[in-house]
């Protein structure tokens, strides 16, 4: 079923309420981008179709290169190894695709059954953003007598707290708003409102971000229907996708990393990480193991990054299904330009680090009653990415001193070819125009952001959080 791009409307914002559903994360109104989206697009396929037609005419050479490698034994070892890693991921992508088909979202209960609910904003430097999240809460159609909300200020040095009072006398009784003593980082903010929470279900909302109005019922639904869940990640999509290029790309990605991959390990009842722009989790799952999570460290240092995925994996640890909520949607503000959005994914892929070694102490043991085989598979496969970083990247840089010419087409066209699944699945989904974006996201991972894992890799034990203002 073809869906609509989500719009305000869709959402059903009231822009009475809010200073405008498309504001950047300066607060500034959108820039028309269609234009440069419209060049950038020509670009890609320009380069793209302009690839594979340089493979057709170098196909000799592409010829030579084979018969030298069968006649090397590193050669043969690297075809083989190429072979192997082509399978594996291939096998893999099938078998996420069966689960993909296999996955239904819940449907909301009924107001009787909906459990007590608290919802935690912490907040840093977002100005009036954070009005923008508090409001849309406040909207969402939940009992009243079973929200409670609570905003918490760690510390900003901008209006961020100006902005909370003023959502307070809006709101009046329905929103508790409470500062740090100064800035300690988001985990610790969580931390306090976990502590003061009175609801049998948290709620974790980051302060960019806003959610549709039935959203959170959407989203602690299968608390209720799954006595074995103990977190729920819900669907994140790009609230300011039309003020950049990244931002668009990153639209297109999101819907991949959610609406495929999340639903794919959901049917496992083992999604990888709740993310911290929208997740609920039972509270006697959190409590269970609050002590460990605020007091995680990695190589001595106290952990600042990856409070979502730690507590994912410490959820999982305890036997508890993590699942996902496709009918749960939050819209989030993202980077506009590169250095953000490298600083994002260095942030990213020091918790994937992290929290891969993290899982592997407990994944291959019994933690969980039911089949726990799906879950060590999703695990391998992100695992196997972290190992295979530096030898990839080595590689890379040989084959690009070596064939330089046959090393660029071919990848391009490599590329088209696995982006393609990307292309039809959000167009499927939602816009076809928007769609093509894949193509253009695919060409910056690899050649702007390919050194990101390899960084993160040799980082892993730096503190930071690097995008907060």
């Amino acid at each position: 079923m073809k869906i609509d791009t989500i719009t305000s409307s869709q959402l059903n914002i009231d822009t009475n309420n809010y200073s405008n559903a498309d504001t950047t994360v300066t607060g500034k109104k959108p820039k028309e981008v269609f234009v440069p989206g419209t060049l950038v697009l020509i670009g890609t396929f320009i380069l793209l179709i302009g690839a594979a037609f340089l493979v057709y005419q170098l196909q000799p050479e592409f010829d030579l290169l084979h018969e030298e490698r069968l006649k090397s034994p590193w050669g043969l070892a690297l075809i083989a190894i190429s072979i192997t890693l082509l399978v594996v991921k291939g096998s893999f992508f099938i078998y996420n695709l069966f689960l993909y088909f296999k996955y239904k979202p819940v449907k909301s209960v009924s107001d009787d059954l909906l459990p007590t609910v608290t919802v935690i904003v912490p907040a840093y430097n977002e100005g009036k953003l954070v009005w923008d999240t508090l409001i849309s809460l406040a909207a969402s159609k939940y009992p009243e007598s079973k929200l409670q909300i609570l905003a918490l200020d760690d510390g900003s040095k901008d209006d961020t707290w100006y902005w909370m009072q003023q959502a307070k006398q809006k709101l009046g009784s329905r929103l508790d708003i409470y500062q740090q003593p100064k800035n300690m980082g988001k985990r610790h903010a969580l931390y306090r409102g976990f502590n003061l929470g009175t609801g049998d279900v948290f709620v974790t909302v980051d302060s960019d971000s806003v959610v549709k109005k039935d959203t959170l019922r959407n989203l602690v639904s299968p608390l209720v229907t799954n006595k074995e869940c103990g977190a729920v990640a819900g669907n994140v999509r790009v609230l300011n996708n039309k003020n950049s290029i990244i931002a668009k790309m990153l639209n297109v990605s999101f819907v991949l990393s959610f609406e495929f991959v999340r639903s794919a390990e959901s049917s496992l009842g083992s999604v990888m990480c709740t993310p911290g722009a929208l997740a609920a989790y039972r509270r006697s799952a959190v409590f269970a193991c609050l002590p460990e999570w605020i007091n995680q460290t990695f190589m001595g240092q106290p952990s600042d990054i990856g409070e979502d995925r730690a507590m994912t994996n410490m959820i999982m640890k305890q036997g508890h299904h993590i699942l996902f909520q496709r009918n749960a949607y939050v819209l989030t503000n993202v980077p506009e330009k590169y250095k953000g959005l490298y600083k994002m994914f260095i942030r990213w892929g020091r918790s994937n680090v992290r929290e891969n070694l993290m899982m592997s102490k407990f994944v291959f043991k019994e933690f969980r009653e039911k089949s726990k085989l799906g879950t060590r598979l999703l695990f391998l496969n992100q695992f196997l990415s972290i190992i295979t970083a530096y030898p990839f990247i080595i590689l890379m840089f040989i084959l690009i001193l070596s064939y330089p010419l046959l090393f660029l087409s071919s990848t391009l066209v490599g590329i088209l070819i696995m982006s393609s699944f990307p292309v039809f699945f959000y167009a499927k989904r939602y816009s076809l125009s928007e769609s093509f974006y894949a193509y253009s996201y695919s060409i910056l991972y690899t050649f702007g952001l390919f050194w990101i894992t390899p960084y993160a890799i040799a980082t892993a034990s730096k503190r930071g959080w690097l995008t907060r203002g």
